[in-house]
């Protein structure tokens, strides 16, 4: 007797037997969902392995360390490149017969290409998967950085930089994504934390390798002074390729849920040409819907023999690609123009980032082309940025207080007091220590540029570089707490909330470098300076007007009322 007969032998003991005309039921896939197996199967036609498409919030810590440790290192060098521009700039203009003013209009292409690409790349992630579009981005990433090594004119260079910023914003605008697609919401603040760290430190790092090349080469090859800013960064970036293509797993739940349905279905249908029809399925499953699928049932539960194949729910329920990237690149400016939540992130972001991207300019200008002279600046930058991790996530094992959450019982006033007034379920917990921190960041300008007049003579160069150390780390303080809180009160809207926020951030920053100059010859150090430090101070009060009236804010915002309900 073949195998084919005895399965159907065994379903007719079951009372049931199907063929080719039998009817087809369709459930929904989830990772919870028990799989249902035939009667029987030829040897031949073994199970597919599904091990590669378990849920990665399963994957095992070390696994989920590996994932973690390729986003921020692809991180680190996107925000490397935005940083490592400016000390080559004199050396870019004599060769290609321009000024460093000019030149510099370089960081604003790349900010441009940054700011749009993610707008209408996201949605692609979300269709084809993470991985695809990360190890692409790389190639697209790498390759135009070693075009601007050999850019022949300034039109050139503007041209590869803007490419160069398209292929570093997936990784900017993925990795937050891959973070959440492998921790959960409970485990997800320290990796946030430790990737905000490598974002920071990039814009340190960048600036402070590419001066020293620049000091160590300028005088003997001036035209390789610069060509290696941009050499070297290729050479990382190909590795970086490599191990993301040889390393990186698909993390986008919703793919691999589409991919193990599509390795089940085509068993099925393997199984049904050799004459092996059905599955046993729970009864539960069947009368309760589709749905139902993703629920657990007990084992001794009574099973019908029926011709089944999965679908995935939020394949049916996404729109096509154009669609998706038109709703990808509207939603942002929609939300910015209605959500006052989104507004106000989204304008004190950009401030900061602007500062951010004013400190590439102005160390080279004070510091007049001495490159030496700027190594403390933009280690101090890296400094502020590790301390800032450090703190931040010494800070959100304090949200996780037994005594704070309620886990723990306490008659402290204190931790009563606590409870009440801060709640630590509520979007603003993420805003509580930000209040003070955030002040880092006017603090910092204060310190940079009040001492200074025109240039820096003797120790001010000292106070430029903690000035900007603990500016670095407010800014740090201000990009995470933009982001969590962000992610928190609009839930399926953050991405494009976050992308509203990227919008603003990018443009803004990338105007600055070309603006410092100008900002510095016509109001002076210490008037710039004291202009800046003033509207940092302004735009700290955000977080504490939110702490404050922020449960008031959002029950008026349409969103943000609608996810609530919901």
């Amino acid at each position: 007797m073949t195998d084919a007969e005895k399965t159907q032998r065994t379903a007719r003991q079951h009372g049931a037997a199907l063929d080719d005309q039998a009817p087809i039921s369709h459930l929904y896939l989830s990772f919870d969902s028990d799989l249902p197996l035939p009667p029987g199967q030829p040897p031949s036609i073994s199970a597919p392995d599904l091990r590669r498409y378990t849920s990665p919030y399963t994957w095992s810590h070390p696994h989920k360390l590996v994932v973690l440790a390729l986003g921020c290192v692809s991180t680190f060098l996107t925000a490397y490149t935005a940083g490592s521009y400016s000390p080559p700039a004199t050396y870019i203009a004599a060769d290609l017969g321009t000024t460093p003013l000019i030149v510099l209009l370089g960081i604003t292409t790349f900010c441009i290409g940054f700011a749009l690409a993610p707008m209408v790349l996201a949605p692609v992630s979300e269709i084809w998967g993470r991985y695809p579009v990360l190890v692409a981005a790389g190639v697209f990433f790498s390759a135009f950085q070693i075009a601007c090594a050999h850019a022949p004119n300034l039109a050139a260079m503007f041209m590869c930089r803007f490419l160069v910023g398209c292929g570093a914003s997936v990784f900017s605008s993925i990795v937050g994504g891959v973070i959440a697609d492998v921790f959960s919401k409970e485990d997800r603040n320290t990796p946030m934390a430790i990737y905000s760290g490598f974002v920071l430190g990039g814009t340190g790092a960048g600036p402070l390798v590419c001066a020293s090349i620049v000091e160590a080469l300028g005088d003997t090859w001036p035209s390789g002074a610069w060509k290696w800013c941009f050499w070297h960064q290729g050479i990382a970036d190909g590795l970086l390729v490599l191990a993301l293509a040889t390393c990186f797993r698909e993390t986008r739940g919703s793919v691999l849920l589409s991919r193990k349905a599509r390795k089940l279905n085509e068993w099925y249908d393997t199984l049904e040409k050799q004459g092996i029809y059905g599955v046993w399925v729970k009864d539960s499953e069947l009368t309760a819907g589709a749905s139902a699928s993703s629920a657990k049932s007990t084992s001794d539960e009574s099973r019908t023999l029926c011709r089944l194949r999965w679908k995935v729910q939020a394949d049916e329920e996404r729109g096509s690609l154009g669609s998706m990237m038109a709703t990808s690149v509207l939603r942002p400016f929609y939300m910015l123009g209605t959500e006052p939540v989104v507004l106000a992130f989204s304008v004190w972001a950009a401030f900061s980032w602007a500062v951010l991207y004013l400190g590439f300019a102005v160390v080279p200008y004070l510091h007049r082309g001495d490159f030496a002279a700027s190594y403390p600046t933009y280690a101090a930058m890296m400094v502020g940025a590790a301390l800032a991790t450090t703190v931040s996530v010494f800070q959100e094992r304090l949200l996780e207080n037994k005594k704070w959450t309620g886990e723990e019982r306490t008659m402290s006033l204190f931790w009563l007091m606590m409870r009440r007034r801060f709640p630590r379920d509520a979007p603003e917990a993420r805003l509580y220590f930000c209040c003070v921190t955030a002040l880092l960041l006017p603090i910092g300008l204060f310190v940079a540029f009040m001492p200074s007049q025109t240039a820096l003579p003797g120790d001010q160069g000292i106070l430029l570089a903690v000035g900007i150390g603990l500016a670095t780390w407010g800014i740090y303080v201000i990009y995470l707490a933009s982001f969590n809180y962000t992610a928190d009160a609009y839930h399926i809207y953050a991405s494009s909330a976050l992308a509203a926020n990227g919008f603003c951030r990018n443009v803004l920053g990338g105007s600055f470098p070309v603006l410092t100059g100008l900002m510095f010859d016509g109001m002076g150090v210490r008037g710039g300076g004291a202009m800046l430090g003033s509207v940092a101070i302004v735009l700290g009060f955000i977080p504490i007007v939110l702490v404050t009236w922020g449960a008031r804010i959002r029950s008026r915002s349409m969103m943000a009322t609608m996810l609530q309900k919901s």
